[in-house]
């Protein structure tokens, strides 16, 4: 791949490239504070402070992680689902009003003989009734292994602390019933599916120029869809 061809690989995938460096960007900064707090918070109980290998085996850091990354891949599941048949009027995230087809209401099956249709379109069969669901069925998915991930994170964590403070080991149902580790949860869930109402909402009325998120800008206010 010659530099043209790079500068234009680059160019096709930009928003993914940025958003995934921001990503690690804004990880690596979480883990850096978060070893530091860790630390401080070390010292202020009488404990040994640790080196950044030994913090990485705590479950400081992956019930902080994953605890987020839960909550997006919830709102990003339920929305995914939801939109496929409920509305908002105005939006340009909803379906159009009165049952109006959309291009991405077309069965897949009619493109089958289309060469250029992804492999499983023209496979068909539970292959591609697997496919016409995968985006949906990929944020469950991803949900599920961040709730794991929290799960686990956050029991190393609780059980860190209550050792600590000289109390009982306690159990990891323990744990999933407490009111901390559903604290954690419906704290991050609630900012999830408040951020994407608004994003739902405002677009009924406001505009964003050049976004694809957006209505045209000369866009009445009650047209809805895209």
């Amino acid at each position: 791949m010659g530099q043209n061809g790079a500068m234009r690989w680059i160019r096709d995938r930009a928003l993914t490239l940025v958003l995934m460096a921001c990503f690690v960007v804004f990880l690596t900064g979480q883990m850096v504070t978060g070893y530091y707090e860790y630390n401080a918070e070390q010292q202020q109980d009488g404990e040994a402070q640790v080196s950044p290998r030994e913090y990485f085996r705590t479950g400081h850091p992956w019930e902080a992680t994953f605890e987020n990354w839960e909550s997006e891949f919830l709102q990003m599941a339920l929305f995914v689902l939801l939109t496929t048949f409920l509305v908002q009027k105005g939006s340009p995230e909803s379906r159009r009003l009165g049952g109006a087809k959309e291009l991405v209401d077309a069965d897949p099956r009619d493109f089958a003989d289309d060469p250029a249709a992804p492999w499983p379109v023209r496979r068909g069969g539970l292959v591609l009734r697997l496919y016409e669901n995968s985006l949906g069925l990929a944020f469950v998915a991803l949900f599920l292994l961040s709730w794991a991930g929290h799960a686990a994170g956050g029991f190393a964590e609780f059980r860190h602390q209550a050792l600590t403070h000289g109390g009982v080991t306690p159990t990891f149902g323990t744990y999933l019933a407490s009111p901390r580790f559903w604290f954690e949860s419906f704290q991050n869930w609630q900012s999830e599916f408040l951020a994407i109402a608004s994003m739902v909402w405002l677009a009924v009325y406001l505009r964003q120029r050049y976004s694809p998120e957006s209505k045209p800008v000369h866009a009445p206010h009650d047209e809805t869809g895209r």
